[in-house]
C-alpha cells in the first residue's frame, strides 16, 4: 500500500509541476508586468498592457520573458514540494476515509508552510533575476549583475549574508492563507451550485476556481506587494529592515505605501496579477487533472481518490 501511496504522490507532484509550468509559461508576461508595477513605484503607466508595451519598447521583444528559466525551475520545485507534501500528508491522515474541508485546509496549510520554508531562497533569487536589467523609474533601486541562479545565490550570501535568502519569509507565511481562503470559497461555491444541479461541468469548475482565486488574491494582495519589495531587497532601506521581514517591517512597508499612494497603492499591479493568477490557476488545474487521470489509466492504477 505504501508503495502505491508514494507512487501516487509522485504522479500528483509531477502532474502539478507540469501543469503549473505550462500555465505559467503561457501567462508569464502578465507576471512581469505585475512585478514591475509592485516594485518600481515611479512608473506612470497604470494598466497592464501599457506597462507591457513600455517594457517591450524599451527593453526588447523578449523582455516580458526575462527570468523565465529561474521562475520556471523554482515553480517546478515549489509545486512538486507542495503537491507531494499535500498528497502524502493526506494519504497518511485520511487513510481512505472521505476528506473533510477542514482536513484539506489543514493539510494545505502545512504543505504551504513546508513549501515556503524550503523554496523561499529560490524565489528571492528569482525576483532579482527577473528584475535584472530592467529600466527602473525609481533611482533608489540598486541594480544587480548576476550571471545565473548559482551566481545569484553566491553573491547574495557573500554580500548580504545567508539570511537574505529568506527575505520576505514572513509575508510569504501569511500568504499561505491565500490557498486556504481560495479553498474555502471554492468549496462553499461548489456546495451552493450542487444544490441547484446534479453535477458540475468543467466550465463550472473553471469559473468557481477563478472566482475563488480572485477573492483570495484580492484579500492577500497587499502582502504580496510587501513580499515582492522585501524579496527584491534592492531598495536603499535602512539595513536593519532587510532581515526576515518581521511584522514590524511588514506594517511599516504597508504604512509607507498607504502614505505615499493612498490605500490603492497597496493594489498596484493587481489587475495584472488577477488576470495572471486566475488564468494560470484554471489552466494549471486543467492540465493537472488531465495528466493524473491519464497517468493512472496508463499505469492501470485507478486513482483511489476521485477529485
Amino acid at each position: 500500500m505504501a508503495s502505491v501511496l508514494s507512487y501516487e504522490s509522485l504522479v500528483h507532484a509531477v502532474a502539478g509541476a507540469v501543469g503549473s509550468v505550462t500555465a505559467m509559461t503561457v501567462f508569464f508576461p502578465l507576471d512581469t508586468a505585475r512585478l514591475r508595477l509592485q516594485v518600481d513605484e515611479k512608473r506612470k503607466s497604470k494598466t497592464t498592457h501599457a506597462v507591457l508595451l513600455e517594457i517591450i519598447k524599451e527593453e526588447g521583444l523578449l523582455a516580458p520573458y526575462r527570468g523565465w528559466f529561474p521562475v520556471i525551475s523554482s515553480l517546478c520545485c515549489s509545486n512538486f514540494v507542495y503537491f507531494y507534501t499535500f498528497n502524502s500528508l493526506k494519504a497518511v491522515w485520511v487513510k481512505g476515509q472521505r476528506s473533510s474541508t477542514g482536513k484539506d485546509l489543514v493539510v494545505g496549510f502545512v504543505a504551504g508552510v513546508v513549501n515556503v520554508l524550503l523554496t523561499t531562497p529560490l524565489w528571492v533569487v528569482n525576483t532579482r533575476l527577473k528584475l535584472q536589467g530592467a529600466k527602473f523609474r525609481n533611482e533608489d533601486i540598486i541594480p544587480t549583475n548576476y550571471k545565473g541562479i548559482i551566481d545569484a545565490f553566491h553573491q547574495i550570501i557573500r554580500d548580504e549574508g545567508i539570511l537574505a535568502l529568506w527575505n520576505g519569509t514572513f509575508p510569504s507565511l501569511l500568504l499561505v492563507f491565500n490557498p486556504a481562503i481560495q479553498f474555502m470559497f471554492y468549496e462553499g461555491l461548489k456546495r451552493q451550485l450542487l444544490k441547484k444541479r446534479m453535477k458540475l461541468s468543467s466550465l463550472d469548475v473553471f469559473i468557481i476556481g477563478a472566482i475563488a482565486k480572485a477573492i483570495a488574491t484580492t484579500v492577500t494582495y497587499p502582502m504580496q506587494t510587501v513580499q515582492s519589495i522585501l524579496r527584491f531587497g534592492r531598495h536603499r532601506l535602512n539595513p536593519e529592515n532587510r532581515t526576515l521581514g518581521s511584522l514590524r517591517n511588514v506594517l511599516s512597508l504597508l504604512h509607507q505605501r498607504v502614505k505615499r499612494f493612498g490605500i490603492m497603492g497597496l493594489y498596484k499591479g493587481l489587475e495584472a496579477k488577477l488576470l495572471q493568477t486566475v488564468l494560470t490557476a484554471a489552466l494549471m488545474f486543467l492540465v493537472y487533472e488531465k495528466l493524473t487521470a491519464a497517468t493512472f489509466t496508463i499505469m492501470g492504477l485507478k486513482s483511489t481518490h476521485k477529485h
